[in-house]
């Protein structure tokens, strides 16, 4: 495309030198055959290049009229050529504008377990840089123009469209993805896109955003398996800042940034099975092995145990939480030898 973009500023520029030798060629013209002032010889030079019909400013001699008629043939033919180089940039861009989509409509295509962010608002932007700490595919879904251009100048993946509307959520791949994060700053808006999500996939994890309270068991009733309250939570934030500020100082330092310097990460139980199989905690032993501690597990019901004992069995399905510096975390990833972590 960088060579199709070269050949046609270079026809651009080709079309202005014609036009300007033109207007060069008429100037003269006028001004030595036919002893019209500058004003007057540029004057009758634009309305026969132009071909706009206003009257001469003065009879033409013979000499006159056949460099006139010589003017007007060579316009015809710059115009004629500047019509069809701009037709065929214009074309050009629309072309290329439907192959750049197209090129993308195809790697959403060929994407499998994905996540299909709708909205990129605050939240929307929040997410989006998490996911991409993490490399996970993810698909942006956005109705308003100007911010779909901007995403997609990102390199991101992304679809034009309502998320609300079933055929949007089809062009996101939402039969094939394993998680949708509805962040519409409109409660109704996420409550259609839950409902229209869980139609679609009935298995799809969905995470939804909502601004009222009111709104929580609406959007869990719709199919949301969980759902988030931006401004609740960031005032609890802001009070705990004042009771325990050392704790918030602390639980922040262990926020996930990362697989490379991540120092807290759940892990599915099946990843773990590798060197042998296992019976409790104790059999995994990470303490001893990585340095990492098991500070939760998540069993297959979807129930949260803090702190679990050492003879706590590990079941399939179930998930272990870890916590330990970026290099512990990085030496049970090379110890169970997976690259990558599972949400």
């Amino acid at each position: 495309m960088i060579f199709g973009s070269k050949l046609y500023n270079s026809k651009i520029r080709l079309v202005l030198v014609f036009i300007s030798l033109i207007v060069f060629v008429g100037v003269m013209g006028y001004r030595f055959i036919s002893n019209y002032d500058w004003i007057d010889a540029l004057y009758m030079t634009v309305i026969t290049v132009t071909t706009v019909g206003f009257g001469e400013v003065a009879p033409l001699e013979p000499q006159a009229k056949l460099f006139t008629v010589f003017l007007i043939v060579n316009s015809v033919v710059v115009l004629g050529y500047t019509v069809t180089v701009t037709t065929e940039y214009i074309l050009s861009q629309n072309n290329f504008e439907r192959l750049k989509k197209r090129k993308m409509q195809k790697k959403i295509d060929s994407l499998n377990d994905h996540v299909i962010i709708c909205g990129y608002g605050r939240n929307g932007i929040q997410v989006v840089e998490k996911l991409s700490e993490y490399r996970r595919d993810f698909v942006i879904v956005e109705k308003n123009e100007d911010i779909y251009e901007r995403v997609i100048s990102q390199n991101f993946l992304a679809v034009h469209g309502n998320a609300n509307e079933d055929e949007v959520l089809r062009a996101a791949g939402i039969e094939r993805a394993a998680f949708l994060i509805t962040a519409l700053p409109d409660d109704s808006d996420n409550l259609f896109v839950v409902l229209s999500a869980r139609q679609a996939n009935p298995s799809i994890q969905i995470i939804s955003r909502a601004c009222k309270e009111t709104s929580l068991n609406k959007l869990k009733t719709a199919g949301a398996n969980h759902v988030s309250l931006p401004e609740q939570i960031g005032g609890r934030h802001m009070a705990t800042l004042i009771v325990a500020p050392d704790l918030i100082e602390f639980v922040n330092n262990l926020t996930v940034v990362g697989q490379e310097n991540s120092n807290i990460q759940e892990i599915p139980v099946e990843k773990l099975y590798n060197l042998s199989p296992l019976k409790s905690l104790k059999d995994l032993d990470l303490r001893n092995r990585t340095g990492c501690t098991v500070i939760g597990y998540h069993d297959r019901l979807g129930n949260y145990m803090i702190n679990p004992e050492a003879e706590q069995l590990l079941e399939p399905g179930s998930k272990i939480i870890v916590l330990g510096r970026a290099e512990q975390i990085q030496k049970l990833y090379t110890l169970f030898d997976f690259n990558s972590v599972t949400f």
